[in-house]
């Protein structure tokens, strides 16, 4: 007996007695090893057959909530899962006792009484309409028939509990989709039975709060069947005049809001105009909420207006002659926009209207051109004062009130404004230049009215106005942006927020700066000088990438401030990491235009204090501090070969803006200091090979600088090859794949720079091979690389397959191991190194040798991986090597499917012969030649071979 009580046994019988000791453990003991083992055996229980017999006997009222609230939910899983397993003859026995049991409970146990209304729900939902054809007009009448054991108030709940959770069972039933439809239209026909019964409830005078609550929350959890509006109308207004009665307040809301919202309700315009007076009339009740700064009813009065304006603007603008109840709904949303007090912190109404604005704007351009122009002249003015409304409430607060915020209100506040920033954005379309003319204009007024000195807070907020527009919008055609440039720096700037504002509008306006470059001398000496301060290290940093990266030919008279200025900051280590790197990667644009000389010579200054470091670094021993040191720095000079690009490969002006750049003559100003450093590289590489960070910061900066320089990097390949090998035979590590890849994908064309590369290849190719020979499982990073870099080879430069010293046999087998590792991506990459093999069986003569003789191993792993052993995301990637199979091994793969399939339980217990049978004939029809007709059929015999077909787990598949 003691065993027993530690841990129910598998093999333990599904009784009361031992259901009870097994609740017990579940709640009460404190080992949760223990616990586990019984819920799980709890849950067996719940399905078993016998849960049928001890369900009852569980509800008995001498048990404990603990233990009926379980027996309760056995009888709903049985009803609700395994309704098919249940007798016909049996229903109306089952009906009854499940009706007798909630009337015992209507005075009991909450949580028992609501599961076993559940339960009562879901017997309904499978028998009606033809096994019980009025089921909810009779639980109606059951509940009221006089009971006189039961307690008339406690009896009318049960059967408002009974009623709210029966179209909440419907929506999370497991019905079929044509039984779905068909008691959906059943269950809204019923709402005749229900409907007066809580209009009744609603209107007596002596009926108590919380059954007004419920009734309440019956009609929210009625009105989502898609019950037409006016059905609901007596309803809705009754929840209207509930909204005065503040314990019912949010139910009434509720109701209001979900009766409002259901896609079928915008039909109904008549009843909807008639929602419209009932809305403005809540406008004195917001209105004191607001005064008293009571936040729930003014929240709750908000949705239901946003409701009734944001899913039903089409339809009540369709309304002409309603035109001005509509524009006071609209005025009263406006209100909700403004609300007085902060965002988050004294209100949280105004970011519920948001998304009311962008309907209501796609709404009015949608009509015909006559129609929007009428429209146009109504809300153009309502628009222009959104603007104002939005950014008054996008204003910062004192700065005293500001330092009171946690960072939690401080980071809500942040994504709020880029809400507003977006709808900004947004209205442009509907306003155009005009909007920017008013922001100029009011920008200038403030700017310089002496008499009355304006809060930085106001500068700020208009200035985040033109920035939100100007980040996303073509302001190159605006006249008023000289203007506000002229402005800028006029601006007394006293606070961090404010000079970041400054900073991100510069930023905006980086591409109207590169076709005016006249005006960048009025803003560069700003940025330049925010560098300095930790504080704008975001703003200033990006901004100034965002200049040189636009406006790099019209720098160089600049080059030299910013290269002196970015030095100083950069050696001062006052901005982090990333920023760092950003301030490189602008630099690489500044130099990009200049002279050669003059780029070697910022090159040098620039670079020679990070190399002294990295030699000091070199000679010390490896530990922690001086690893992170070593990583920023290759981190630096990876950035800045990043973007320093002389051949002009990425750019997109016109070739005019080019051709003015003389042609540059010799190696490539990277080329030469990357042959300067190279040796000191290999010194940091020779005590550092064991740290993959370190050797992927390495391998960073050669990838970078081979993807921008292309042809240019031709010089460094030889030497760059020697060392990866040297790398990679010493400790093999993903990166040095990775940039053998590129090497590969970059000169595959280029005979005379190739050997060096096919020789890097192939070690690489043989050094891995080994790996594999003491077990890969270990690597699934360097398997993946190793994958794709055998895909690239096969796209780029297939007869490197023709190498004697390549084992291609080997390469194969490994491709068919890297197919069962669990790591998504690795199987994803060997799939695609199949996928481009495949192709080649003609061509290459190894290859076709090789696929010929192997290729019923490589089928019996795409099968495996279909019958269930892998992830069910992979399914595209194994029909991609069964569509490359068809295409080019037809004969070879007819022979080795019929096989394959001839294995008991292959490639999984659950499908039989027959199943097994119709995919290979599937796969070897004339629809093979149809790729998409090829997925569909994979994805189709994987939820067969996993026993999912038909199941809920294939609705999104």
């Amino acid at each position: 007996m003691e065993r027993r009580a530690e841990a129910p046994p598998q093999g333990l019988d599904f009784t009361v007695e031992n259901v009870e000791k097994a609740l017990h453990q579940l709640y009460y003991d404190p080992n949760i090893e223990n616990k586990n083992l019984a819920q799980k055996w709890l849950m067996q229980a719940q399905v078993s057959p016998q849960a049928w017999h001890f369900s009852w006997l569980l509800l008995n009222m001498d048990k404990v909530p603990e233990i009926q609230y379980f027996g309760a939910s056995a009888l709903h899983i049985k009803i609700s899962r395994y309704w098919n397993d249940i007798p016909a003859d049996q229903y109306e026995s089952l009906k009854s006792q499940l009706f007798t049991q909630i009337t015992r409970f209507a005075g009991g146990s909450k949580i028992v009484l609501t599961r076993l209304c559940v339960a009562l729900a879901s017997l309904a939902l499978s028998m009606m309409p033809e096994a019980w054809p009025c089921a909810v007009a009779d639980m109606v009448r059951m509940f009221q028939a006089e009971d006189s054991n039961v307690d008339g108030r406690a009896r009318c709940l049960a059967l408002l509990e009974l009623l709210t959770v029966l179209p909440e069972e419907f929506q999370t039933s497991r019905l079929p989709q044509y039984r779905k439809g068909q008691v959906r239209s059943v269950l809204a026909q019923e709402c005749g039975s229900v409907f007066p019964l809580l209009e009744q409830l609603l209107q007596q005078q002596d009926s108590p709060g919380f059954i007004k609550q419920k009734v309440l929350k019956c009609f929210s959890s009625w009105v989502q069947l898609e019950i037409p509006l006016m059905d609901c109308e007596n309803l809705i207004q009754a929840a209207f005049t509930s909204l005065q009665d503040p314990e019912l307040f949010d139910t009434a809301v509720e109701a209001v809001v979900n009766a409002i919202s259901q896609p079928d309700a915008q039909r109904y315009v008549n009843t909807l105009l008639k929602l419209i007076p009932p809305v403005l009339g809540l406008q004195e009740q917001l209105r004191q909420a607001v005064q008293s700064g009571d936040m729930e009813t003014s929240h709750g009065i908000c949705r239901i207006a946003v409701a009734l304006g944001e899913n039903h603007s089409r339809a009540l603008l369709d309304q002409v002659e309603h035109w001005q109840s509509f524009l006071a709904l609209v005025n009263m949303i406006m209100f909700c926009t403004g609300i007085p007090g902060h965002y988050p912190v004294n209100e949280t109404t105004s970011s519920l209207t948001l998304t009311f604005w962008y309907t209501l704007q796609d709404d009015i351009l949608s009509f015909e051109p006559d129609k929007q122009a009428v429209y146009q002249q109504v809300y153009r003015p309502v628009y222009f004062q959104l603007v104002d409304v939005l950014l008054h409430k996008a204003q910062f607060p004192s700065d005293e009130e500001y330092g009171f915020w946690s960072s939690d209100e401080k980071e809500q506040f942040r994504i709020y404004r880029v809400d507003i920033s977006d709808t900004l954005m947004y209205v442009y379309e509907m306003l155009g230049a005009e909007l920017l003319s008013s922001l100029y204009d009011k920008l200038g007024r403030l700017l310089t009215n002496t008499e009355q000195p304006s809060t930085w807070q106001h500068t700020e907020a208009l200035l985040y106005g033109f920035q939100s527009i100007a980040e996303t919008i073509d302001v190159n055609y605006s006249d008023v942006v000289p203007g506000l440039i002229g402005l800028i720096p006029r601006i007394s700037i006293s606070n961090v927020q404010l000079a970041d504002t400054v900073m991100f509008t510069i930023g905006a306006l980086s591409e109207w700066l590169a076709d005016h470059p006249v005006m960048i001398n009025n803003v560069l000496p700003l940025v330049l000088q925010a560098l300095g301060n930790p504080e704008l290290s975001i703003s200033s940093v990006s901004t100034l990438k965002k200049i040189c990266r636009e406006c790099k030919y019209d720098l160089p008279p600049y080059a030299a401030n910013i290269v002196a200025v970015s030095q100083e900051v950069l050696m001062k280590q006052i901005h982090k990491t990333s920023q760092c790197m950003w301030l490189m990667q602008a630099l690489g644009f500044l130099l990009s235009a200049l002279q050669v000389e003059e780029i070697l010579k910022n090159l040098h200054s620039l670079i020679t204090p990070y190399i002294q470091q990295l030699e000091k670094l070199a000679d010390e021993t490896p530990n922690p501090s001086n690893k992170l040191a070593i990583i920023h720095i290759l981190g630096l000079l990876s950035n800045l070969f990043t973007t320093l690009d002389i051949s002009h490969h990425d750019d997109d002006h016109e070739s005019n803006e080019v051709k003015k750049l003389p042609v540059q003559q010799g190696p490539n100003p990277v080329v030469v200091v990357l042959q300067q450093v190279f040796q000191l590289i290999q010194k940091v590489l020779s005590k550092w090979l064991n740290d993959a960070q370190v050797v992927e910061s390495v391998c960073a900066i050669f990838e970078k600088s081979v993807k921008t320089l292309l042809d240019d990097f031709a010089p460094m390949v030889p030497q760059l090859c020697e060392m990866l090998g040297q790398m990679y035979s010493t400790i093999p590590q993903a990166s040095a794949i990775d940039l053998t890849r590129q090497l590969v994908h970059i000169f595959a064309h280029e005979p005379a720079h190739f050997p060096p590369i096919k020789a890097l290849f192939l070690l690489v190719t043989s050094v891995t091979l080994t790996l594999f020979q003491q077990g890969p499982r270990d690597h699934p990073d360097i398997v993946d690389s190793f994958m794709q870099l055998l895909a690239q080879a096969l796209k780029r430069k297939p007869d490197l397959f023709l190498c004697s010293n390549l084992d291609v046999k080997a390469v194969f087998q490994c491709g068919v191991l890297s197919l069962k590792f669990p790591e998504a991506p690795t199987v994803k990459a060997s799939c695609g190194f199949f996928t481009e093999l495949l192709p080649r069986c003609g061509e290459i003569a190894p290859v076709g040798q090789v696929v010929h003789e192997n290729g019923k191993v490589l089928l019996q792993a795409v099968l495996e991986g279909v019958g269930g052993q892998a992830s069910r995301s992979l399914m595209d990637h194994f029909a991609e090597i069964l569509f490359a199979l068809n295409k080019h091994c037809f004969s070879y793969l007819s022979v080795w499917i019929k096989e394959a399939m001839q294995q008991d339980g292959f490639p999984s217990a659950r499908v039989s012969p027959e199943q097994k049978e119709t995919f290979s004939q599937q796969i070897l029809s004339r629809e093979r030649v149809n790729k998409r007709r090829v997925k569909e059929m994979v994805k189709e015999f994987t939820l067969l071979c996993r026993g999912l077909h038909g199941t809920e787990y294939t609705a999104d598949y």
